[in-house]
């Protein structure tokens, strides 16, 4: 259980230290990479919901089998989001840089899986055999 304690907590902490400055930087991209932001309910809510996973992350690193059932969720998370840049990258709608963040992001979601398979297995390892005894 170590390697998913360590998987999922490292994940959340990254992110929170990815995420946390897009609540500062609104005026800032747009400037950077223009056009300005149009709608700034998405880009809010987007910081805002992605912010909110990182402590779904922490939440399961504090015990990976109560919480297994949500490292699927966490993958598709990852996945999602890496899956998004590299599509728009291939449409030319992003920078090559924007790559870096979704590659991270496609590893963690790898990780994620491993986590989940080690966690099924460490699982199937702490449960007994059932004993069955005979009614006579």
């Amino acid at each position: 259980m170590k390697f998913a304690k360590s998987v999922f907590w490292i994940a959340s902490v990254w992110g929170v230290l990815v995420l946390t400055p897009l609540l500062f930087l609104f005026d800032v991209i747009g400037r950077k990479d223009p056009p300005p932001i149009t709608h700034p309910g998405f880009y809010y809510g987007f910081a805002a919901v992605a912010l909110c996973w990182q402590f779904v992350f922490l939440v399961i690193a504090t015990n990976p089998l109560r919480f297994r059932p949500m490292m699927p969720l966490a993958t598709l998370e990852k996945f999602s989001y890496a899956t998004v840049v590299y599509v728009l990258f291939r449409q030319g709608r992003m920078h090559a840089s924007e790559l870096t963040l979704a590659g991270t992001d496609l590893l963690l979601g790898v990780l994620f899986l491993v986590a989940f398979v080690k966690a099924k297995q460490a699982s199937a390892a702490e449960t007994p055999p059932i004993k069955f005894t005979s009614l006579s």
